[in-house]
């Protein structure tokens, strides 16, 4: 019998379509598309998932999600919105702020429009044709601590998308229960989420799925996804949480991918599965 965690996915995008991000938001953007929620969820029950977490949108799509997966079975959370600085990665999905005094607003907004947990974005994206470039660098340690204590302030855990070792050790310190993607890291920022019990969710299926696509050069392709794979090994060796997110609906990450299962047991061959399934646990647990 498969652990409790095959029946969990911890990041995913139900605006989303894997395909082409721009036609996906279209369908949705005069009001969430119950047709094609109901067809998501209904896949997801199929293969036997019963917990969801979505990264969130700003076209209320996850929230319409959330009313409708109990009819599945299905456990589903949502942060409503993203979080993000204007002028920095995040603003096709989620909500801007410009100054923290907006920021504290849209949290206390989240709160009284039922949001599950806040999402914000402190990084930008790998830039897949080239190993260890990102995209932008992520805000400064002093931005990323104060984000992180107004959420909690509010009674919220928080969701980080971020990428590089700076960004990710700065919302280590600072608290942040979970980390999303989290590509190259060093030691330093893995033994912060190791030493915090932050849940590291490395989404290894949006670099993995690109193998064989020809979108993006194949070398730094497979550069980056040996990097994370071997970060996911170190990680789990220290004794870390870690817990599996396709980030379903990202490009050639389909809903119901089961990639991300397979890269994390390539990763953690000789270790075993023990890190995913206390790091899916907390998940469940805190968000």
């Amino acid at each position: 019998m498969k652990p409790t965690f095959y029946n969990c996915d911890c990041h995913i995008h139900m605006v989303l379509d894997g395909a082409d991000w721009k036609a996906a938001i279209a369908r949705h953007r005069q009001q969430p598309e119950d047709g094609w929620i109901r067809q998501v969820l209904d896949r997801y029950r199929e293969l036997g998932f019963v917990y969801l977490r979505d990264g969130g949108d700003r076209w209320g799509v996850g929230k319409r999600a959330r009313e409708l997966a109990g009819e599945y079975g299905i456990r589903y959370r949502t942060p409503l919105a993203p979080l993000c600085r204007a002028g920095h990665y995040g603003g096709f999905i989620g909500t801007r702020y410009e100054t923290m005094g907006d920021y504290a607003a849209l949290v206390r907004k989240a709160r009284a429009e039922g949001a599950d947990f806040i999402k914000i974005m402190i990084s930008g994206l790998m830039d897949f044709d080239r190993f260890g470039v990102l995209t932008e660098a992520g805000l400064s340690p002093g931005e990323i601590r104060e984000l992180i204590h107004i959420a909690h302030e509010e009674g919220f855990p928080v969701m980080a998308h971020a990428n590089g070792a700076r960004t990710v050790e700065a919302a280590a310190l600072a608290g942040v229960d979970s980390v999303e993607h989290g590509a190259y890291l060093y030691t330093e920022a893995l033994k912060a989420m190791q030493e915090a019990g932050t849940v590291w969710v490395p989404t290894l299926s949006t670099i993995g799925n690109l193998r064989g696509t020809g979108r993006f050069r194949e070398k730094a392709v497979e550069a980056i996804l040996e990097s994370a794979m071997e970060n996911v090994r170190c990680f789990a060796g220290m004794g870390g949480l870690l817990a599996p997110g396709t980030d379903a609906g990202a490009w050639a990450v389909p809903h119901g991918s089961r990639t991300e299962f397979a890269l994390l047991e390539q990763a953690l061959a000789e270790q075993g599965m023990e890190a995913v399934e206390r790091g899916a646990a907390k998940i469940q647990e805190i968000f």
